[in-house]
């Protein structure tokens, strides 16, 4: 399993990466089709790839098409080729990517994206094995396996008529779910790892770290973009960090963890009673509670004790203060916009409007 995984380059030693890379392994071998499930950005076109590199058509072509990035109106000519003059623009016959990946596998992403007329046809040819060009009379046998994609229920969008309930039964012969990065936190320090050796060698610079109080922050953060995320996120700290080594600091400029995402320290002990865990949690619960309303009473009375102080002239301009954050982001960042923008938590094309607003040069 080590070696596939090398080879393969999941990244992972949680128990539900091992099991799924176990399933992988074993269907790999068949010509059965496939459908992976996961959030965008859990890594489904890497599993895809793994089970074509394992199959018995390693060395035939894996060919990935994403059905939500082409046009609809184009998709049925991407996916099984035309004639010429079959439409306008269409000045040579071309093959599609079935044609192409003819021996091999066709990695289908975003699936529930495709329409209803393509899945059609779609099915026409996992039943039969054959097609037609656009524009042609004859029918063209192909020898391909289908590995689909989606981050939705595609349950729910046979129910909501937006997928062929025939097609999802055939796609779903064998069904693996890539688990969210959050449910798999144990593998994060290996991403982290990966991603920090990857950057230096593509950049070509010494060895870069992170330290222990900023891999805790990452720990603690809930990742809704996943890997993907994660990925971006250590590539940006990277740009910024001076020493090569990636701070909380850093990383608390570029990701923000909610209230409701930093967990309560609650013991979680082996071999011991159900009611004891029951109670020492309430236990440690009313500690957190308590701490929660002392915190609040000193603010209540930090808040009436200042009001007696407040002196107008000390009151900065909103407009001054939010200048003066753009400027120092700017600084910090040495004039990455993007970066500055993920700084100030909001969006690139918000701070380049802000910067046009003050005339910031």
């Amino acid at each position: 399993m080590e070696d596939f995984q090398k080879k393969f380059d999941i990244i992972g030693k949680s128990r539900v990466i091992k099991d799924l890379i176990d399933i992988t392994m074993q269907i790999a071998k068949s010509d059965i089709s496939v459908l992976i499930y996961g959030e965008s950005g859990v890594g489904k076109e890497i599993f895809a790839q793994a089970i074509h590199g394992y199959s018995n058509r390693e060395k035939k072509n894996l060919v990935s098409v994403n059905c939500g990035a082409i046009p609809e109106g184009i998709l049925e000519s991407e996916l099984f080729g035309h004639k010429k003059g079959s439409f306008t623009g269409a000045v040579e016959d071309r093959k599609g990517y079935f044609e192409i990946a003819n021996g091999g596998t066709l990695f289908l992403d975003e699936i529930a994206e495709m329409p209803l007329t393509t899945q059609v046809k779609l099915l026409r040819i996992l039943e039969t094995k054959d097609f037609m060009r656009l524009g042609s009379e004859n029918i063209t046998k192909v020898d391909v396996r289908i590995i689909a994609a989606t981050n939705k229920d595609l349950q729910k969008e046979v129910d909501a008529k937006r997928f062929r309930h025939d097609l999802y039964f055939r796609l779903k012969a064998v069904t693996l779910f890539v688990p969210p990065l959050r449910e798999r936190k144990e593998d994060i320090p290996l991403l982290v790892d990966k991603f920090l050796k990857e950057y230096a060698e593509r950049n070509k610079i010494q060895t870069l770290d992170i330290d222990t109080s900023a891999m805790e922050y990452i720990l603690k953060y809930s990742w809704p973009g996943n890997i993907r995320e994660l990925k971006n996120t250590i590539e940006t700290a990277c740009a910024l960090t001076r020493d090569g080594m990636l701070s909380e600091e850093i990383l608390k400029n570029l990701i923000t963890i909610k209230q409701e995402e930093a967990p309560l320290n609650l013991p979680v002990h082996l071999n011991r009673s159900t009611e004891t865990l029951d109670r020492e949690m309430i236990y440690y619960a009313l500690i957190e509670l308590k701490k929660d309303l002392v915190e609040l009473k000193d603010i209540i009375k930090e808040s009436k004790e200042g009001d007696k102080n407040i002196d107008i002239n000390h009151v900065e301009p909103l407009e001054k203060m939010e200048k003066e954050a753009i400027v120092k982001a700017l600084d910090i960042t040495k004039g990455n916009k993007k970066s500055a923008a993920n700084l100030l938590e909001i969006s690139e094309r918000t701070l380049y409007r802000k910067i046009k607003n003050y005339g910031i040069i």
